[in-house]
């Protein structure tokens, strides 16, 4: 099947999927076909001639000479300007929102004091563990009792201990907090595990007569503190997140993402160099947030664990994500330019690099196959060549990647080009008769179309009225 015909197919299915995008003056913005930019473009002459089997109401055939000129395709596809990341801070406990430090739109520094959650469960649960520790020390270690039932009520406690340090840290939206905290729970129930079985093994001892009583009353006290200060330590450590700090650099705005809460995304990770510090890729867990916040919670406002408190949004590095049809895809890798404009800022051009291409595809709600393709985004320029505005994350854009380039290529105009029997084929005209040639094509664009094998600069070839020539016709 022609590849003219498989990209065409594959822009009218792209245009399909870009209906819906509308420039602020209200008309609709149609992607263009991948069109040709030329540098010095030979001149061609058009010569009209009315052949002598043609009707006066039938459209002329008119001819055209193949030439030599340096070409670029280029490929054109929807994008979104999307920061190097973004996250959002969530009450990690259900409180008040007791004081809050920083305001909108300032900038603030990784690991700075946003605001601070007072959680009176929080608060109490830190008590109760003071007190349990308190009460473990004191704990004589002479007596027996019930050395096998005292265990089971240590492991349960352990249990319970655990399960709800591990609930608590996945209220905390800070990845690298929530992380830390899960280790040291993990840590915590690896040491008691050891601890419980040597309290157990020396009480299966005494109740076999094989050891005394001191022994496994000593490894069960020693368990039971060991609970009592992890039980401790995960409390405090529930209490510390309370204090909300920047995960990362960037600007702050009130709320969370419009779509929900928690860490948003880090839409350049792993493409920028030294990766990103946190935030997730499109790739693995979606892209940039859109615009708009959830109804923002103020000091002294009642927060229940996950409700969305501030997001920070790092845009020292903004970058796209664009999405290219199928058909057009194997043609784009790292490294290709591309310039790109903006819905917002009509008639200014920036520039922007390839930096990574997904291999899984995407699916629109049309049907149409997809794939992602990410690119840093550089300083633009506006009609007058002054400096164009910076962007925000999240408006719409076209980025045009300048995907292939042919130097002093033979090339005819992309009228001539048409399939006949799954090939590529014009009309040559030689000797004064149309002659049918099949062709192979390289760059192809709009107006113009390289021609590999199959026509010489300075061929005359049908560029107008190809279907109503035939083998042998007499052309002027």
């Amino acid at each position: 099947m022609s590849s003219i015909w498989l990209r065409r197919e594959g822009q009218e299915r792209y245009r399909a999927r870009s209906m819906g995008r509308v420039r602020r003056t209200g008309s609709p913005r149609l992607p263009a076909a991948p069109r040709l930019l030329i540098a010095g473009l030979a001149v061609v002459v058009l010569t009209a001639t009315t052949a002598a089997a043609c009707d006066r109401e039938q459209t002329p055939v008119a001819l055209a000479a193949a030439g030599r000129s340096s070409v670029v395709e280029t490929i054109d596809a929807p994008a979104t300007v999307i920061a190097r990341s973004a996250a959002t801070l969530t009450a990690p406990a259900d409180g008040t929102l007791a004081s809050l430090r920083v305001q909108p739109g300032q900038r603030v520094k990784r690991g700075q004091v946003l605001a601070v959650i007072d959680s009176p469960p929080a608060q109490e649960r830190l008590r109760q563990a003071k007190e349990a520790l308190a009460a473990a020390r004191r704990a004589s270690r002479g007596g027996g009792g019930d050395l096998a039932g005292g265990l089971r009520g240590t492991d349960r406690a352990a249990d319970e201990t655990y399960e709800a340090a591990r609930a608590a840290a996945g209220k905390i939206s800070d990845p690298e907090l929530r992380e830390a905290l899960l280790r040291q729970v993990r840590e915590a129930q690896r040491r008691y595990e050891r601890a419980a079985h040597a309290a157990d093994r020396a009480v299966r001892a005494v109740q076999r007569g094989v050891n005394d009583l001191r022994a496994a009353v000593a490894a069960l006290a020693t368990a039971q503190r060991l609970q009592a200060q992890q039980a401790y330590d995960l409390a405090t450590a529930a209490v510390d997140a309370l204090t909300l700090r920047a995960p990362v650099a960037g600007i702050v705005q009130p709320g969370g993402p419009a779509t929900g809460g928690g860490v948003s995304s880090d839409a350049l990770a792993g493409l920028l160099a030294g990766g990103a510090p946190v935030g997730v890729d499109p790739g693995a867990l979606g892209p940039a947030p859109p615009p708009g916040v959830d109804v923002a919670v103020g000091a002294g406002g009642l927060v229940a664990a996950g409700t969305p408190v501030l997001t920070i949004v790092d845009t020292s590095q903004l970058g796209l994500l664009a999405e290219v049809d199928e058909t057009d895809i194997l043609l784009v890798r790292a490294g290709l330019a591309a310039t790109v404009e903006l819905d917002a800022v009509p008639g200014a051009t920036y520039q922007a690099r390839v930096r990574s291409v997904d291999i899984l595809p995407t699916t629109s709600a049309r049907g149409g196959v997809g794939y992602r393709v990410r690119l840093s985004l550089g300083p633009g320029r506006s009609a007058e060549a002054e400096a164009a505005p910076t962007p925000r994350p999240g408006m719409n854009a076209v980025v045009r990647l300048q995907a292939r380039e042919a130097v002093d290529a033979v090339t005819v105009p992309a009228s001539a080009v048409f399939t006949a029997d799954g090939r590529d084929v014009v009309w040559v005209v030689r000797e004064g008769r149309a002659e049918r040639a099949s062709v192979t094509v390289g760059v192809q664009g709009q107006e113009l179309v390289q021609i590999v094998r199959g026509v010489r600069a300075g061929d005359r070839v049908v560029v107008r009225g190809t279907d109503q020539v035939h083998d042998g016709q007499e052309l002027g």
